[in-house]
């Protein structure tokens, strides 16, 4: 995620004014947290669809790889069309994330990776609306505005599969 950041703020210092550049930096930054938030939440789906020990464990990763894929490829495409670089891997805070998931096992990998998604999909909503608001490119702005309820559903689901994983004792 920090190379692609890197190349965007390189094409954007060639813009014509400071004005311009920040808001191109602005955008192209929610497209890289959201590239690779995206990627976390496709990668962890797939593991927790394949090996989650319960229904909702893997319910839940099974809806994260649909639905995140089908956002990402949005992504792509906008970013494609306005220059911007998106990471392909996961940044370092999702790097560890997806590890410290990872290494858990049976339920209380479940438990783990809701948790994480509880918290990862708060600071999607957070970001998500910031960027219907502040982007200044309209397909981002649209973007994030159209995902948005997405996120917040996905936030209510992974809360109450949360809740009732830790009821599970």
């Amino acid at each position: 995620m920090e190379t692609a950041q890197k190349e965007n703020e390189a094409k954007n210092a060639a813009q014509p004014t400071e004005g311009e550049e920040k808001k191109k930096d602005f955008d192209a930054e929610f497209a890289a947290k959201a590239a690779s938030g995206g990627l976390l939440e496709v990668e962890l789906g797939k593991v927790l669809a394949a090996k989650g020990a319960t229904s909702q464990g893997r319910e839940f990763g099974q809806q994260m790889v649909t639905d995140h894929t089908k956002a990402n490829d949005e992504l792509k495409a906008i970013a494609a069309k306005h220059n911007i670089t998106l990471p392909t891997s996961l940044g370092e805070d999702h790097q560890k994330v997806y590890k410290e998931v990872t290494e858990e096992k049976g339920a209380a990998m479940d438990k783990k990776y809701l948790k994480e998604m509880v918290d990862d999909h708060q600071e999607d909503v957070k970001e998500f609306t910031e960027a219907s608001v502040k982007a200044s490119d309209a397909d981002l702005k649209a973007f994030a505005t159209k995902t948005l309820p997405i996120l917040q559903h996905h936030l209510e689901m992974a809360q109450q599969m949360s809740a009732a994983v830790e009821a599970q004792k």
